[in-house]
């Protein structure tokens, strides 16, 4: 079963020259038109691999270049697709049929081969190329514990394009030890608040900024309208390559979120990332279709990220943790009096709002874990100043680092995170 299994994933760049690059940009084209025929096909009549497979399989094979492996690869990710949406729509949500657009191509250990030499190949639309693994130089590089390691064996890799380069994140998979396999994972927990003025904050005080990626979405916006009112073929032109530019502009403000959060969970040695549940986040912030977007993308670049450094990422309910005040409990909505402040009308601390929503999102999966069977329940808050469990203990980092004052327990609460 999968739940047996620790998995892990390794990213590296591919080293390729002209003739392993133009192959390769045919595959991930190739991929996403495999992928979509699948989805055509299969939508309001089937789900699981067992029934997408022999109903579109042979048209995939047909219609595509893909070769046999990968069309059966592609049927399998357009079943995972449908199945997701059928998994949200259950929940009451809104979907539509899956569209794919992104520059990947997954693989198997049919269509991918990793060699002790560093080097990899690739299953194309015509022959198999040879590339390059382009590592660190230093050979204690995070990949290397999996690449050189007989206990980690080779699962599922996907290959990304993104500008103008070539990534492939390798699965790895090794069987889960006793301990593993009977609790989930507890540890230090990183909180980590989205929003629209603060694109990220974490319950250790780090603030990511949001005006500029606000201001530049709703600018993208204008400009997008503008030019479906012109309706031209020029307009539509020049609407492609604006959607391209904002793409990779919001991609690269996502990505330094991503790695600032994940730089913050390594420095203050984070066994979990916690984030509040995504699932009504427009609803809660105000935010645009845009920005619900950039949430889950930015969700799941942390996710990807995290899993490389052995880091878990969770979501936890987001009621209330706005509202309730991290330091001694109480939930009311006066106290937020405005949208960036937060001051509790029962114990009077005062705090950023996101700040404080960071610390209740992490809060609450440490108190999951207290009520969980399967997890040793001994998880802690990351913190500026320390680390904190919700019945009050607190223990300060060694070094002495300065802290806000809602980091620091007042002796006069009996129970300051409630």
């Amino acid at each position: 079963m999968a739940d047996d299994y620790v998995r892990r994933t390794a990213i590296t760049r591919l080293s390729v020259d002209g003739e392993q690059r133009e192959l390769l940009e045919e595959t991930i084209s190739e991929w996403k038109r495999g992928c979509q025929l699948a989805t055509d096909m299969a939508w309001g009549k089937c789900d699981a691999k067992s029934d997408v497979q022999p109903l579109a399989y042979d048209t995939v094979r047909e219609d595509t270049d893909l070769r046999s492996q990968h069309a059966i690869l592609a049927t399998h990710q357009a079943a995972q697709a449908i199945t997701g949406c059928l998994e949200r729509r259950s929940k009451g949500k809104k979907v539509s049929k899956p569209t794919f657009t992104a520059p990947t191509v997954k693989y198997d250990t049919r269509t991918m081969t990793l060699f002790d030499d560093d080097t990899v190949s690739l299953s194309t639309t015509e022959s198999r190329v040879r590339c390059d693994l382009a590592l660190p130089d230093a050979d204690d590089g995070y990949q290397r514990q999996y690449l050189d390691s007989e206990e980690w064996s080779v699962t599922e890799s996907t290959l990304t394009a993104r500008d103008g380069d070539y990534f492939l994140h390798i699965g790895f998979r090794r069987h889960k030890n006793d301990t593993e396999r009977n609790t989930a994972k507890d540890g230090t927990v990183l909180g980590v608040d989205l929003g629209i003025e603060n694109l990220a904050v974490t319950s250790t005080a780090y603030f990511f900024s949001g005006r500029e990626l606000t201001h530049d979405l709703r600018e993208f916006e204008k400009v997008r309208a503008g030019l479906q009112q012109t309706g031209t073929r020029s307009a539509h032109r020049t609407l492609d390559q604006s959607s391209g530019r904002e793409l990779r502009y919001v991609r690269d403000v996502l990505h330094r979120a991503s790695n600032a959060i994940i730089a913050e969970a390594l420095r203050y040695e984070c066994d979990v990332i916690a984030f509040e549940d995504l699932t009504h986040i427009r609803d809660r912030t105000g935010a645009s279709w845009g920005h619900k977007w950039a949430f889950r993308t930015l969700y799941e670049q942390v996710e990807y990220k995290a899993e490389a450094e052995g880091i878990s990422v969770k979501q936890v309910g987001s009621a209330y943790t706005s509202k309730r005040c991290a330091e001694c409990g109480f939930t009311a909505d006066e106290n937020r009096p405005t949208r960036n402040d937060f001051r509790c009308v029962k114990c009077e601390s005062e705090a950023n709002a996101d700040y404080n929503a960071a610390k209740n999102i992490g809060l609450r999966y440490v108190r999951r874990g207290q009520q969980s069977s399967r997890r040793t329940g001994n998880s802690q808050l990351a913190l500026k100043s320390g680390t904190v469990t919700p019945s009050g203990g607190f223990i300060a980092h060694p070094d002495g680092v300065e802290a806000e004052d809602t980091d620091k327990p007042h002796p006069q609460r009996a129970n300051p995170s409630g």
